[in-house]
């Protein structure tokens, strides 16, 4: 290992350390708040809210501060303290820097809730502690975890809490294999082909718009589209290391970090089911056409 990879890997260390043990920490909190859920829930939500903020916010100041990565912004304002429903796609692990850094903008860092695997759900101290924060865990079988969501989607209709409650509406990230397989399938069951995009997974997202209509303080759907680049190579991410560990990531390491939002008041959308999966498919294809223009306008750069 070279001179300056030992530097980095130290650097790294040095930064992640602290922030990790605190993680821990805040897992252990949430996990002994997931017992008194049950007779104080709006008590937990706000009190794991604050906690899971705390710690957000530390990473993205290592994201950004630390680390120097310069996220770009465009498309929409977002209303401070807005509740909604927020779909992206999925290039890499740092996907949620980008979501992180509307949602600080937006006074919503602490209320985000991201749909996880369910298996979590057992996993001392992290998984009782999504479970706690009122996070959905699912089985991506809707019909399966219709218990699950009810619970959660319970939390934001019945007791008004603040969320924004994310999806990766694509369940998966993107690679040019998968992207591979999902243009043969759009062409076998004709559907259209996003541009550098998966085609998305409808069912999660009319469930999730069928339940919070009934939720008044939840507006709109916020429609984010995530781009990066490096060294003229369009949508490649730097790695969960490089993220944490690796100062000038917009500087020397040539990264760019782009996101651009849509948002779409939810009394504008679609109620039936077939109508809902077809404006999430057009929006797809939207943001499909928005990336190659950023493509193109990156490599006039």
């Amino acid at each position: 290992m070279s001179t300056r990879n030992v530097l980095t890997t130290l650097r790294g260390l040095v930064i992640i350390i602290p922030w990790a043990l605190y993680l821990v920490l805040m897992d252990l909190v949430c996990s002994l708040l997931l017992p008194f859920s049950y007779f104080f829930p709006n008590g937990v939500y706000n009190a794991s809210s604050f906690v899971a903020f705390t710690n957000w916010n530390w990473i993205q100041c290592i994201f950004e501060v630390f680390n120097g990565a310069v996220i770009t912004m465009s498309g929409d304002e977002v209303p401070e303290g807005e509740s909604a429903i927020v779909i992206s796609n999925h290039v890499s692990w740092t996907d949620f820097y980008m979501i992180q850094a509307l949602a600080i903008r937006a006074g919503m860092l602490g209320r985000c809730r991201w749909f996880a695997k369910i298996e979590l759900r057992w996993v001392p101290l992290l998984g009782w502690g999504i479970w706690a924060m009122g996070m959905p865990m699912v089985s991506r079988q809707w019909t399966k975890d219709k218990k699950e969501l009810d619970r959660v989607f319970a939390g934001i209709t019945v007791r008004k809490w603040p969320t924004w409650l994310i999806s990766f509406s694509e369940a998966t990230r993107y690679t040019p294999k998968k992207a591979e397989a999902a243009r043969v399938w759009c062409k076998e069951n004709d559907r259209p082909i996003p541009k550098h995009l998966l085609y998305p997974r409808t069912k999660g997202f009319v469930t999730t718009v069928q339940h919070l209509r009934k939720a008044k303080h939840v507006k709109a759907v916020y429609d984010m589209t995530i781009a990066y680049e490096h060294n003229h190579k369009f949508l490649e991410a730097p790695t969960i290391w490089e993220s944490l560990s690796c100062g000038g990531l917009s500087g020397k390491r040539g990264y760019k970090f782009h996101v651009h939002l849509r948002r779409f008041p939810l009394e504008d959308l679609p109620e039936t089911e077939a109508e809902l999966s077809k404006w999430l498919e057009t929006r797809w294809v939207e943001k499909g056409e928005w990336l190659e223009e950023k493509k193109d306008e990156w490599a006039r750069i």
